[in-house]
């Protein structure tokens, strides 16, 4: 290796990740680990009742979340807890991350912006922190749902990531169930749940994936959505299945778009094999549409003031399979956009000669070990590959992504107030053409060492 600091850095990492791991598996012992404050304290269950490790999902705990974070007993509603009861909690993660990126383009002279671009890598390392989620979610009355997360981003401002409320068991019945406000989609690997979080493995390739020139249409699955949700579950939640109607805003308050509506299906099937565990099968459909211009006034837009809605569409089917302490989900996902949103042209405008839709499928396997309530193992590969480009100029491959991401997190204890994870991550991902002067291959690395931990 030529470079000594990133020789030192890496040097460094590896005698930290070593010492890291061994320490962890010297330290854990099968004990009973406790769930994550608020839920916690108000039915004092333990941790493995709800996640096989915070903040993943076990069965049941996907099934209490069903039932609007209800066990059908005296202690769903607020009259009956202890007036000290307070259903907050607030998490952060202080880390240390390293980032790479081996070609960004930069002045040939730095600060002469007439010298030119070149290409060069940009390394950067040290402290850091990412921003404090503050959670609030329980019932409002039985069968009343409600669910509030502030975020107070690292620049000092303050977003509302999600808020939401629902009424549960509508008509005696638990197959329909209406939440409204902003919130994630009923997809198949929540991004709110994530077990990895840096800056390249902490989403979903699958998710965020856009093909070259398409930068009109910004809409992402993984992020929340504003609009209502119906869903229904059978008793044990084998069966699911959601129904949204979105606004066409990508989650953005205030309806900066225009009017415009998407709709979105997912349902899955639920099956126990003995001895090996619960395993899923599902499939799902997005279809949007989103503004390709706007009215201005002095050549500045207006909000609200979209038009020309073009259509775009995301499907995919996956399966996740349990083999006792191990799982793993594989999705497949088929996606195309309009061709005005991949040559970045107004619907008012004609697309250049030759424009097509682009269409692309994608790919994401991503796979866990549990080694005890305390300690799993993370494992995850994603890969997109265009079907059809936009242009017949660009490259058939122009584009084309894989990720790598592994890492585990050890939670050295857990109780009903609070819990702590440490965090150790490694993730790259590739981008086939796409560098900005030469047009060569770009990749970027991220290494993240964190305490992620909730109050």
């Amino acid at each position: 290796m030529k470079d000594p600091l990133a020789k030192q850095i890496l040097c460094s990492l590896g005698t930290f990740l070593l010492t890291a791991g061994v320490f962890s598996l010297t330290l854990i012992q099968p004990q009973p680990a406790r769930s994550m404050p608020p839920f916690a304290r108000k039915y004092g269950l333990p941790c493995s009742s709800c996640h096989e490790a915070w903040p993943k999902l076990n069965s049941f705990g996907q099934n209490f979340r069903d039932n609007g974070y209800q066990l059908n007993n005296e202690r769903d509603s607020p009259i009956y807890q202890n007036p000290s009861y307070v259903p907050i909690a607030m998490r952060s993660t202080p880390n240390w991350h390293f980032e790479s990126t081996n070609r960004v383009a930069n002045d040939a002279v730095p600060g002469d912006a007439t010298s030119g671009l070149i290409e060069g890598p940009v390394n950067t390392s040290g402290f850091d922190l990412t921003s404090i989620d503050i959670l609030t979610a329980g019932t409002l009355e039985k069968n009343i749902t409600f669910l509030l997360v502030p975020s107070i981003n690292t620049d000092g401002t303050v977003a509302l990531e999600s808020v939401w409320t629902r009424f549960d068991n509508l008509l005696g019945s638990r197959w329909l169930n209406v939440k409204m406000g902003r919130m994630e989609l009923d997809i198949p690997l929540s991004e709110k749940r994530i077990l990895t979080l840096s800056n390249v493995g902490g989403q979903y390739l699958l998710y965020h994936f856009a093909p070259p020139g398409d930068i009109t249409n910004d809409f992402t699955m993984g992020e929340n959505q504003l609009g209502i949700e119906v869903m229904g579950h059978s008793r044990d939640s084998h069966t699911r299945y959601a129904v949204s109607f979105n606004s066409s805003e990508n989650g953005n308050i205030g309806l900066p778009r225009g009017r415009s509506y998407d709709g979105y299906l997912h349902v899955s099937q639920a099956f126990l094999i003995p001895k090996l565990g619960l395993q899923r099968v599902g499939a799902y459909g997005y279809l949007g549409q989103a503004p390709t211009y706007y009215l201005t006034n002095a050549g500045v837009p207006i909000p609200g003031s979209g038009r020309g809605a073009r259509s775009f569409y995301r499907t995919g089917a996956y399966a996740t399979i349990y083999v006792e302490r191990f799982d793993v989900t594989g999705i497949f996902q088929h996606a195309e956009d309009s061709a005005y949103f991949g040559t970045n042209t107004p619907g008012n405008l004609p697309l250049p000669a030759g424009a097509r839709n682009p269409i692309w499928n994608g790919g994401t396997v991503e796979a866990h070990y549990t080694y005890s309530p305390q300690m799993i193992f993370i494992g995850r590969y994603e890969t997109e590959r265009m079907q059809q480009q936009a242009l017949a100029s660009y490259a058939s491959d122009l584009g084309n992504a894989d990720s790598w991401t592994a890492g585990y997190r050890w939670y050295p204890f857990m109780s009903s107030r609070s819990g702590v994870a440490l965090h150790n991550e490694v993730s790259t991902i590739r981008y086939r053409g796409t560098a900005p002067v030469s047009g060569r291959d770009v990749r970027s690395t991220s290494v993240f060492l964190g305490v992620d931990f909730a109050w």
